[in-house]
C-alpha cells in the first residue's frame, strides 16, 4: 500500500519561510499528479499548489509567486517551498497523490503555523 510521510512543518514569523517534503513509498511515475492542500482552522481542505505529469503546475491564487511545487522523479518526494508566510497560511498542509485509475492517497498531514 503506497505511503506518503510529510515533514517540515512548523512555527514561522510573517514573512518568513518554510520547506515542506512529502516522500512516497513507491515511483512517482506510477502518479497521474501530486500536490499540496491545506485546512485552516474552521475551513474546508482546499488545493495549494499540484504537479500533474503534463503541463505547468497549478497554484490557487493565494499562494502564487510565493509557493512552488518541486517534484523530484528520482528521489520519489514532492515538496513546497513557501516564501513570505502570512497568518493566512497557517493550517495544517496535506499531500496528495493520485494514480492513473482515480485512486488518491493522503499524508497524514504537518502543521504550519505563522505568527509573530
Amino acid at each position: 500500500q503506497v505511503q506518503l510521510v510529510e515533514s517540515g512543518g512548523g512555527l514561522v514569523q510573517p514573512g518568513g519561510s518554510l520547506r515542506l517534503s512529502c516522500g512516497a513509498s513507491e515511483s512517482m511515475f506510477n502518479f497521474i499528479a501530486v500536490g499540496w492542500y491545506r485546512q485552516a482552522p474552521g475551513k474546508e481542505r482546499e488545493p495549494v499548489a499540484i504537479r500533474y505529469n503534463t503541463g505547468s503546475p497549478s497554484y490557487s491564487d493565494s499562494v502564487k509567486g510565493r509557493f512552488t511545487v518541486i517534484r523530484d522523479m528520482a528521489g520519489n518526494t514532492v515538496d513546497l517551498q513557501m516564501n513570505n508566510l502570512n497568518p493566512d497560511d497557517t493550517g495544517v498542509y496535506y499531500c496528495k497523490a493520485t494514480k492513473l485509475g482515480g485512486d488518491a492517497i493522503w499524508g497524514q498531514g504537518t502543521q504550519v503555523t505563522v505568527s509573530s
